[in-house]
């Protein structure tokens, strides 16, 4: 396959036809109605009026969903449980959120007057760093972890409305916001947890690739390196981009970018160092979560049976089929990411189902789709052609987004 390929038809790469790219305009091009005095196409201002529109929708169900979310918090609570009247901020000062905050305090060593907790290095420092930098004017930790959430989120939900709409149909954006903001584990974009930070560097990271400025992409990239160790699947996946553009767009020309793809790995890299300083151990942050919550690598079966096992378990029996149903989410979206040949979006996927699907027992998955955008950019585009799509989907789908939000704030686990 060359280079010929974009000429002639659709890539199914990059699910775009030509002159839907800013690249396919050439590097000088200017979007319509900046630098011509002549006005833009009837067709060009209807299409920039309707993306402007998708920007904004996004905006409206982001806070629109924090605000349904925090009267659920004031009142759903007490409605369904009768039991915790805890006040509204220690609601969501559960789980992660409390070791988020405590290696912000103290460090990587854990609170001097508690047991050393030998989990910690699992947690990658972006968001801890991002606590006490917002700590220094918001005093309440947990607060300072909900506004982090907040803004990042309001990036992130932006940033996958344009995805979405480069995608095409244009309007496929709002539903593609709409669909993560409904699915059930969304409560983590809420609270003081790191998928809304990550997802605020990843997602303007993989809309900078789709314009082809690698510089760009490579340094948001490497912010969402600090915040998780999904970061690597994502610079692995900004690799296979890389050189799938070269094959089939851009030929030999272009090569000077690829040092660029270098600087995502730079801060694993920094980190593994820092941890090896601390604990001789280069990996540390992989150790810790078998030290921490018992999870090492086993063969896919063995993790399949044990998570299945534990299914039938009457506290975390719910919990653990929800796993299952995302796995079988997760191996459906790879064999369309497959068929459709989309291989950079196959490999940031495919490394994380991989991950997941090889611990000791299927935990977090729900939590982990949140991160598979091409996930929601599918449902968006399905959306936009076909509204029943988003219909059932919201009704079968998002009531689930209840409970799982008043788990949370009980404190019992939800992934």
């Amino acid at each position: 396959m060359t280079a010929s390929v974009q000429e002639t038809g659709r890539d199914p790469e990059r699910g775009e036809r030509p002159g839907t790219d800013p690249e396919d305009r050439g590097p000088d091009a200017e979007e319509p109605g900046h630098g011509d005095e002549s006005p833009p196409p009837e067709g060009a201002s209807a299409e920039a009026a309707e993306r402007n529109a998708t920007v904004r929708d996004a905006l409206l169900l982001w806070v629109g969903t924090r605000a349904g979310i925090v009267l659920m918090a004031v009142y759903g609570v007490l409605a369904v449980s009768g039991t915790n009247r805890a006040p509204l901020l220690e609601r969501w000062h559960y789980w992660d959120v409390d070791l988020f905050r405590e290696i912000a305090e103290f460090g990587y060593g854990g609170d001097p007057n508690q047991d050393p907790d030998p989990g910690l290095p699992a947690f990658f420092p972006g968001l801890p760093l991002a606590l006490r930098l917002v700590h220094l004017v918001v005093h309440d930790w947990t607060l300072a972890g909900l506004i982090i959430s907040f803004l990042a989120g309001a990036v992130a939900m932006v940033a996958l409305a344009k995805l979405a709409d480069l995608e095409a149909p244009v309007g496929a954006g709002r539903w593609a916001v709409l669909a993560l903001l409904l699915c059930p584990p969304a409560v983590f974009l809420f609270a003081g947890y790191s998928e809304a930070l990550f997802l605020a560097f990843a997602l303007p990271a993989w809309l900078a690739v789709r314009r082809r400025n690698w510089a760009v992409a490579c340094a948001l990239a490497a912010g969402a390196s600090c915040v998780r160790v999904t970061g690597l699947f994502l610079a692995a996946a900004l690799v296979t981009e890389f050189v799938v553009s070269r094959i089939r767009r851009d030929g030999w020309t272009g090569w000077r970018d690829a040092p660029w793809l270098l600087l995502p790995f730079a801060p694993i890299v920094a980190y593994s160092a820092y941890q090896h300083s601390r604990t001789g151990d280069w990996l540390a942050w992989n150790h810790a979560q078998e030290a921490g919550w018992g999870r090492r690598m086993v063969w896919p079966w063995e993790s399949f049976r044990s998570t299945w096992d534990m299914t039938g378990d009457a506290t975390f029996g719910p919990m653990f089929r929800l796993e299952l149903a995302v796995a079988i989410v997760g191996l459906l979206l790879l064999v369309w990411l497959l068929v459709t040949r989309r291989w950079a979006e196959f490999v940031y996927v495919g490394l994380q189902v991989a991950v997941l699907t090889t611990s000791t027992f299927y935990m977090s998955m729900p939590r982990g789709a949140l991160l598979w955008w091409p996930l929601w950019v599918l449902v968006g585009r399905t959306a936009a052609r076909h509204r029943w799509v988003i219909i059932l989907y919201a009704t079968v789908i998002g009531p689930l987004t209840v409970p799982m939000v008043i788990s949370f704030m009980n404190s019992s686990w939800t992934g």
